[in-house]
C-alpha cells in the first residue's frame, strides 16, 4: 500500500513485544529495513523469528540489543542501524514501561523509571535521530508511541500518565523546531489494545465490559490497528503532517461517560 516505504530504514526500539513488534512486522511486509530493538537477552529467539518473517515478506531487519535508559546504548542503536544499512529514514521510539502504584506510596525509583523508559529514551533517540537527519540534509520521520493517557488522568498510573502528557508536549516542542528542516515528528496514542501484556486481562468478562463501557466503538484495538497508523505516518502520504498526535482508541478520548445522557 505505501510503496515509498519500501528499503526506507526503520528503527523500532522495544519491537520484542506488543505494538512494538507490530510496528516491525508492518514495515517488514512493506520490504523495508527494519532495526529489532530489544531490551533483554529472553526476546532473542522471538526476535530471530521476527528477522525471518520480515526477510520472507521481502524485507530486511537487524536485531541489536540496548536498553533505552541508557544514553549509549541508543546512540549505539543509530550508529549500528546506519552502518548495516547506510541510513536512517524513520526512527519510532516505542519501549515503554508502565506499573500499578497508589501515588502516595510510589517511591521515587519507581516515577523516575517511568519517565526514563517512556520520556528520557524518547527524547535520545529523537535528538539522534535529528542530529542525522541534519547532519544528511534529510527530510527523516519521527514516530513516538504515547497513549490516551497523554490527556486522560490514570489513577494508579501517575507516573506513566506524567509520562506520556510529558512525551506529547516533547513531540510537539521538538516538531516546531525541525519542521522547518522538513523532519516530521508525530505521536500515536493507543487506547485499550490487545496484546501479550494485557491479553489475560481483557480475557476476563468483567474487566473486559468494564473497558468497554469506556470505548464508544465497543471494541477492544488490534496492534495491527495501530500499525497502520505508523505506516501512514511514515510514509509521503503524510508528507504535511507535524507536530500531530493520532489517537487510535475507538474513540476513547471523547467521554464515552456521556453517551447515555439527554442533555
Amino acid at each position: 500500500m505505501y510503496q515509498d516505504l519500501e528499503n526506507k530504514v526503520v528503527i523500532v526500539t522495544g519491537s520484542g513485544s506488543g505494538i512494538g513488534k507490530a510496528y516491525a512486522e508492518a514495515f517488514g511486509k512493506a520490504k523495508a529495513k527494519v532495526v529489532l530493538n530489544y531490551r533483554s537477552s529472553k526476546h532473542e529467539p522471538e526476535l530471530e523469528k521476527l528477522k525471518k518473517e520480515i526477510e520472507d515478506h521481502g524485507g530486511q531487519a537487524l536485531p541489536v540489543q540496548g536498553d533505552v535508559t541508557n544514553e549509549e546504548d541508543i546512540i549505539n542503536l543509530v550508529e549500528q542501524a546506519i552502518k548495516h544499512f547506510g541510513t536512517l529514514d524513520i526512527m519510532i521510539n516505542n519501549a515503554g514501561f508502565e506499573n500499578p502504584v497508589a501515588s502516595h506510596e510510589m517511591s521515587v525509583e519507581e516515577f523516575q523509571k517511568a519517565l526514563d523508559v517512556n520520556l528520557t529514551g524518547a527524547f535520545i533517540g529523537s535528538r539522534e535521530a535529528v542530529k542525522y537527519f541534519l547532519k544528511e540534509d534529510k527530510k527523516g520521520v519521527i514516530i513516538n508511541t504515547a497513549s490516551v493517557h497523554d490527556i486522560i488522568p490514570w489513577p494508579y498510573y501517575v507516573n506513566y500518565s506524567a509520562s506520556k502528557a510529558g512525551l506529547k508536549s516533547m513531540m510537539e516542542t521538538m516538531s516546531m523546531e525541525y519542521a522547518q528542516y522538513g523532519i516530521r515528528i508525530n505521536n500515536i496514542s493507543p487506547g485499550a489494545v490487545v496484546t501479550e501484556h494485557t491479553k489475560e486481562k481483557f480475557s476476563d468478562p468483567e474487566t473486559r465490559e468494564e473497558t468497554l463501557k469506556m470505548i464508544p466503538a465497543r471494541e477492544i484495538g488490534e496492534t495491527e490497528q495501530v500499525a497502520n497508523v505508523a505506516l501512514f505516518l511514515a510514509s509521503d502520504a503524510a508528507s504535511y503532517i507535524h507536530g500531530t498526535t493520532i489517537y487510535v482508541d475507538g474513540g476513547m478520548t471523547n467521554y464515552p461517560a456521556f453517551m447515555g445522557g439527554k442533555g
